[in-house]
């Protein structure tokens, strides 16, 4: 059985919308290792269309461009690093959930074809190593939903932002979940991992 994590940062107050307007003076080498170390091992990539969208126009020029960066040796470390980062995206296979027919430019690209939860469950089941998922608020939601999340992987910035879409809509229906692991980062972000729990 494949697992399937997912990943978002989260504001305090629960908001997951447009993290570029409030992530970045959080952002550091802890926080860049633990988001790496997931989506760097997993050999399949899940997306929404709007999440891959960004992560295709940023991260196939990377696999060898250039950085602006002061002190040589800093840059050179910075590309090297971005650089297998951004190989290890290239390579992996990559699956995006979308209603409307989509053209794909990045390598290694499909769109999933035909219900979500069916198709995550006959992924879930098949042979390969990790799934991986970044952002994708309405995909993670439905996966949570059908219980097919292992991981949900939560970087809690200490802000709150006060207003945009929150990882968890109204509901009538309590999401249970089990803590795995709490680690706090020197800026104040935690890095929590929920798992699925037994409904209470």
């Amino acid at each position: 059985m494949r697992k399937i994590t997912a990943g978002l940062f989260i504001a305090a107050d629960g908001v997951v919308e447009a993290p570029d307007q409030w992530h970045f003076p959080y952002y550091n080498e802890e926080l860049g290792a633990a988001v790496n170390a997931r989506l760097g091992s997993a050999d399949t990539l899940l997306f929404g269309r709007a999440t891959y969208e960004n992560f295709a126009g940023a991260w196939p020029s990377r696999e060898s461009g250039p950085v602006d960066a002061g002190d040589v040796a800093a840059a050179v470390a910075e590309v090297s690093q971005l650089s297998r980062m951004a190989k290890a995206l290239g390579d992996a296979r990559k699956l995006v959930v979308s209603h409307s027919p989509l053209t794909f430019t990045w390598r290694n690209s499909e769109q999933l074809r035909g219900d979500l939860v069916e198709a995550v469950t006959e992924l879930k089941s098949g042979p390969g190593g990790a799934v991986a998922m970044s952002g994708s608020v309405s995909v993670v939601r439905q996966l949570l939903a059908a219980r097919l999340l292992d991981e949900l992987h939560l970087f809690v910035h200490p802000i709150a932002v006060g207003h945009g879409q929150r990882l968890f809509a109204d509901s009538a229906t309590p999401l249970p979940l089990t803590l795995l692991s709490c680690e706090a980062f020197r800026t104040g972000v935690l890095h929590v991992v929920y798992g699925p729990a037994e409904e209470a």
